[in-house]
């Protein structure tokens, strides 16, 4: 009897709060935590959305389906008996994708580095130049941005006309080039750099200016100032944005498909992995096989988040000492 009324006693104290919580739990399980559970278990099915019917446990099948081609496999026999082809483009995407985070992302965050030094000095205007900097990041993620991306730097496009203006010749499309195609794509995630300058324009707000003078009456020059008492004070808000930068960058989607023509561009050079997931979930109608696919790309942004939290002890400091 005790442990019931203590049970009455707890729900009586905190069933507003549970009345208050509802909507977010209605949401979490119904929103977030259902349809995760449900495309984990597609993929292990061959599941088409037209023919649901038509639906079969076909175990690591798609899994083998997109790993097979490194271990040289062009078919196999899923457990259901019937002979599935691998994907041969399920690695080009993979590696377009590598190449895309491991360039913009530092690219991105360097550039958002410099801005945010120079934001950060006692100038003219300074909060104008900062709402300025600040839009390419509000627009650059929109499909107009996109196509105005591909109109810049189509073979007659403003880029092209501005280079011919000074004396190049021969320019090529920039965006149909296989060479130069997913550095456009770079080039553009760079310039949406307005998030990440924020985000080191705080940090560096926070920096006492006591320790910039003592450097400077010890001889310290600007190069030194920077390298030992700018970096690594900001080592943690470098972290935090280099592991939001990787999470977001691998997921990226809107660009690849407009700028790519919806296909990955010429030769697949800028066959993103979001981008080849979209195409065989809803082109080929391929579900199952499109939700291991997510799968595979959240436990690769769990690794290289991993990997950076690890390291992190080497170039992190938190002012402690260590």
């Amino acid at each position: 009897m005790s442990k019931m009324s203590g049970t009455i006693k707890f729900l009586r104290r905190n069933t507003v709060g549970y009345m208050f919580l509802t909507p977010w739990l209605l949401g979490f399980f119904v929103l977030t935590l259902y349809p995760m559970a449900y495309s984990l278990w597609l993929g292990f099915t061959n599941y088409d959305f037209t023919q649901p019917d038509s639906t079969q446990w076909i175990g690591l099948g798609n899994y083998l389906k997109m790993f097979g081609p490194v271990f040289g496999l062009s078919e196999f026999t899923a457990s259901t008996g019937e002979v599935m082809r691998t994907d041969p483009y399920y690695m080009k995407s993979l590696s377009v994708t590598l190449i895309y985070v491991f360039v913009s992302v530092p690219l991105k965050l360097t550039f958002a580095l410099a801005v945010a030094m120079l934001l950060n000095q006692k100038l003219r205007g300074v909060p104008f130049y900062r709402a300025v900097y600040y839009i390419p990041t509000l627009l650059g993620g929109s499909v107009a941005i996109a196509v105005l991306w591909r109109k810049l730097f189509e073979k007659a496009g403003l880029v092209n006309y501005l280079l011919g203006s000074i004396g190049f010749t021969d320019l090529p499309s920039w965006i149909t080039n296989p060479k130069y195609a997913l550095g456009t794509l770079i080039l553009l995630t760079v310039w949406q750099f307005g998030s990440s300058m924020i985000i080191f324009l705080a940090g560096l707000k926070q920096i006492p200016q006591d320790y910039y003078e003592a450097a400077s009456v010890d001889g310290a020059g600007k190069g030194r100032q920077f390298f030992f008492i700018t970096i690594p004070l900001l080592s943690p808000v470098i972290l935090f944005t280099l592991v939001l930068q990787i999470i977001t960058t691998f997921q990226a989607f809107t660009q690849a498909y407009i700028i790519g023509g919806g296909s990955g561009g010429v030769l697949n050079s800028t066959l993103f992995y979001t981008l080849h997931l979209y195409i065989q979930g809803w082109t080929y109608h391929e579900m199952g096989y499109a939700s291991a696919m997510a799968w595979v790309l959240l436990l690769i942004i769990g690794i290289f988040t991993a990997i950076v939290f690890k390291t992190s002890d080497l170039w992190v400091s938190y002012g402690t000492g260590e």
